[in-house]
């Protein structure tokens, strides 16, 4: 069988020099019935190789419980890739950054309060050996040396802008041997020396990570491998949004002339995305240094294809000059047209469910002396609700919540009273006047996804700690809703809620082909958007993401279809389904 390997500082597969031209697109980004369109869009552009991370969370949802079906079929993707001429790199982490919810690390490791990752702890070890066991049994008969089109496999990811712990690398190096791996190994991380020194094995092969100025990233990895060949693994050809900020956008020509100087000193690319796709669901991660800052719904990335998979200008420039530096003809390599789009129009939300006033039908009941974590639960991702009986005479009461993630709402007998972030200054806290008798305090936490990058990825959501002044809240009830299924819901008539102020579940219908659209939100302040019990991911009209995609295929054809809307913070707007998306402006 094949054989991908270093000789003489160049790629050589069978022998035979090859270059390496790749592009990103995440298999569990997008739905599987769309990745024969990425993929042949990804040919038709004059690349040879597909790139794609593994989701450790969404492949081992609870300890020892693994899902490689439907969408996470891993080597179904790699097997059609093949089939339409691609080979493939795999980048299996485990972890992965990705603007991912913990960079692909299982919340449910959290549990663990001693807990240390992407280190040589034990107990992190033992559940990486037990996962990639796993997963290596499905990879593993992908390799180009069993007849296959993997060409190579990571160690870690971007290591050395975390940690140094050479050992837990060799660990890794060791373990994806000791599973049937033989692939070509390698490792890539930023063009900063202390990133490329501690990120690094003498005898794994090096890649570096960069957008733009070639020359100086290259001599940056020629310092800890001098003889090449030299390899942008995630050439940055856009970037993501955090919500609150603007749209990130990179001028085509100008993103195609930083490629042009990587192939221009015979380097090998990856571009990273090729296709981002969507952060479905609650997968969208976040970033911690000044402030938390968490990740949009969308991960379209500026990409060479947007998020619902169109070609944009930038594929074009950069479709020209992959094919030009090739010496192939374009008239060859035909491009597949755009997915259709459809408009539906407004949808009528004529019913609605108070949440506060539904917590049986939305989660179980857990009792603690102290608030627990969504953790500590065993809850991975959405609300949770802490709901405390105040005894007694009250003076004036100011509630704090100590090692708050990430979103608050208060109540007071059902009746909002106010909100708490994370990032709000030191001292904030909500007023609930003087009490005389007590009261019910209620706070409803939202998660918005764990921090993906840097020293802050221990990042449990829920709160540590309820206080009034400075006396410490005991006895809770906590309601876990992790919004996985709302079955349960019982809808009454829109006008019916009490109090309009609290969050509520609004449900409406439509009919609509099986054609891919968007959910728009306009006058909705903040919440999550299923259709026919997918979750589509979070909204906020802080911005920049106004719309939400939702595929075709996830559309009923001729049976009516479901919309809900969680609206969270007491936006009152309407709902419409159209034919374009709203992430903001993008460059040509």
């Amino acid at each position: 069988m094949a054989q991908f390997f270093v000789q003489e500082g160049e790629f050589r597969l069978d022998g035979t020099p090859f270059r390496l031209l790749s592009g990103a697109v995440h298999y569990f980004r997008t739905p599987p019935e769309y990745w024969e369109d990425r993929l042949r869009k990804l040919r038709a552009c004059g690349l040879n190789t597909v790139e794609t991370y593994v989701s450790w969370n969404l492949h081992e949802p609870r300890p020892g419980v693994f899902d490689f079906s439907g969408g996470l079929d891993l080597a179904a993707f790699l097997r059609l890739a093949q089939e339409l001429g691609l080979y493939a790199i795999v980048r299996p982490g485990p972890y992965i950054c990705a603007e991912w919810d913990f960079g692909g690390l299982p919340a449910w490791l959290l549990a663990d309060p001693a807990l240390r990752v992407r280190c040589c702890y034990e107990p992190y070890l033992e559940r990486v050996r037990g996962f990639y066991r796993r997963l290596l049994a499905e990879l593993a008969p992908c390799q180009v040396s069993r007849g296959g089109n993997v060409l190579a496999v990571q160690v870690e990811n971007e290591y050395g802008s975390y940690g140094n712990d050479k050992q837990y690398l060799a660990f890794l190096r060791d373990l994806l041997r000791q599973e049937g791996i033989n692939a070509l190994l390698f490792t890539s991380d930023g063009g900063w020396e202390n990133m490329l020194s501690g990120g690094t094995l003498p005898d794994v092969f090096k890649t570096v990570n960069f957008g733009s100025d070639a020359l100086k990233n290259f001599a940056a990895l020629r310092k800890v491998q001098p003889d090449g060949p030299d390899v942008c693994c995630e050439f940055w050809n856009g970037w993501f949004d955090h919500w609150g900020e603007e749209h990130h956008a990179r001028e085509s020509q100008e993103a195609a002339q930083a490629v042009r100087e990587v192939l221009d000193q015979g380097g090998h690319i990856n571009l990273y995305m090729f296709h981002g796709g969507t952060n479905f669901g609650f997968t969208a991660g976040a970033n911690c240094y000044d402030k938390y800052e968490p990740a949009i719904t969308s991960y379209d990335d500026d990409a060479l294809l947007t998020e619902w998979g169109a070609v944009t200008p930038k594929y074009q420039a950069v479709r020209r000059l992959l094919l030009e530096t090739q010496g192939l003809a374009e008239e060859e390599y035909p491009v597949p047209a755009d997915p259709p789009l459809q408009s539906v129009g407004p949808v009528a939300m004529t019913e609605e469910a108070d949440l506060l006033d539904q917590l049986d039908a939305l989660g179980e009941k857990r009792s603690g002396v102290w608030p627990e974590t969504m953790e500590a639960l065993g809850q991975t991702a959405g609300l949770i609700l802490y709901r405390h009986e105040l005894t007694g005479e009250q003076e004036q009461c100011d509630l704090y919540i100590d090692g708050l993630a990430d979103r608050a709402g208060v109540f007071l007998d059902g009746a909002y009273k106010g909100r708490l972030d994370r990032n709000d200054p030191p001292g904030s806290h909500i007023d609930l006047g003087i009490l005389p008798e007590g009261g019910r305090i209620d706070v409803l936490v939202e998660a918005m996804g764990r921090v993906n990058y840097g020293p802050s990825l221990l990042d449990r959501k829920g709160a540590r700690q309820i206080r009034i002044n400075n006396q410490l809240l005991s006895h809770f009830e906590m309601y876990p809703i992790p919004l996985e299924d709302l079955g349960k819901l019982r809808f009454s008539p829109v006008g019916q809620a009490a109090d309009p102020a609290r969050p509520r579940f609004l449900r409406g219908t439509f009919r609509a082909a099986r054609t891919d659209c968007f959910v728009h939100l306009p006058g909705f302040t903040k919440g999550v958007v299923f259709v026919n019990g997918r979750n589509l991911g979070r909204y906020w009209a802080i911005g920049p993401q106004k719309s939400l995609y939702l595929p075709g295929v996830w559309l009923r054809g001729e049976a009516e279809n479901e919309l809900i809307i969680l609206e969270l913070e007491g936006g009152n707007g309407r709902a419409e389904i159209l034919d374009w998306h709203d992430i903001g402006e993008r460059k040509n």
